[in-house]
């Protein structure tokens, strides 16, 4: 008797204590998604990679407030739990194609071997909340800084359209901090109408052909480690024919944030063929 009495009991609170720690996992999990975001958001970095992220927490985190509900209602009608099965198994497939693209962007860096002398650097805009360089910006500039002083007859482009709410051109914004960096004024030529990255190497080719630099000499293209691979595509689809791009790293907080927004544009672009 007191075996099968131990028997009934242990497993009822084996299944207790497996469900209460599933469910504190999915309150972990998510709170720390949507806290991550949360931040992103008052520091003004709001893109794909920041709200898909935040909508995951928000699932997991009501899923691990109701749990117990919606196991029970899932089980009222087969078709429910046949079709909840098939979103979670969407839901770990592009989970797997995520971490898949994470480890492709990485070894798909390029490599600062080899001897190139480009001719020009351009060097790709980004967010200017308040009409500073974001952290993501101001390492694309230190490496374009770095760049210049050992390429010291390259011309420099800094090109950036003016953004959503601000005033100052992100170009503007790009130059001044170079200067402030060291870097000499008059070696920066201002591409400041572009919005997007295709506008961007479109632009830049205008303004350096204007200074007798044509769009087959060695380019240096600089942007963020994640934009690397997709900038190198569009530059070549813009006419670029000698190009080498450089990634400067993207600030821990928020880099795997800015790689997930990568992976929707990289898809996005394959979609619509844009390169």
């Amino acid at each position: 008797m007191t075996g099968i009495s131990a028997v009934d009991t242990s497993g009822p609170i084996h299944i207790r204590l497996r469900s209460r720690s599933i469910r504190w996992l999915l309150f972990a999990i998510g709170l720390l998604l949507l806290l991550d975001c949360l931040y992103l958001v008052t520091v003004k970095v709001t893109h794909l990679g920041v709200i898909v992220p935040a909508i995951v927490g928000v699932v997991l985190i009501g899923l691990s407030l109701f749990l117990g509900r919606w196991s029970a209602w899932l089980r009222e009608r087969p078709w429910r739990l046949f079709v909840w099965r098939l979103l979670l198994t969407g839901f770990f497939l592009w989970l797997a194609s995520l971490l898949v693209f994470f480890v492709a962007l990485q070894r798909l860096q390029p490599s600062a071997e080899g001897s190139f002398e480009p001719r020009a650097i351009v060097v790709l805009g980004s967010s200017t909340p308040d009409g500073k360089a974001s952290p993501t910006l101001a390492e694309r500039l230190k490496l374009a800084y770095d760049l210049a002083l050992q390429h010291p007859r390259a011309l420099v482009v800094v090109s950036g359209g003016t953004d959503f709410k601000q005033k100052v051109p992100e170009a503007r914004v790009m130059a001044d901090y170079l200067v402030g960096l060291g870097l000499d004024a008059t070696r920066i030529s201002l591409e400041d109408q572009s919005t997007s990255t295709y506008e961007n190497l479109v632009f830049s080719a205008r303004l350096l052909g204007a200074a007798g630099v044509k769009p087959d000499v060695p380019m240096m293209l600089v942007t963020s480690d994640f934009h690397t691979v997709r900038a190198g595509r569009i530059a070549a689809k813009a006419g670029w024919s000698h190009v080498r791009t450089a990634g400067a790293l993207t600030p821990l907080y928020m880099r795997y944030n800015a790689w997930t927004r990568e992976y929707f544009a990289c898809l996005s672009g394959w979609l619509l063929q844009e390169y």
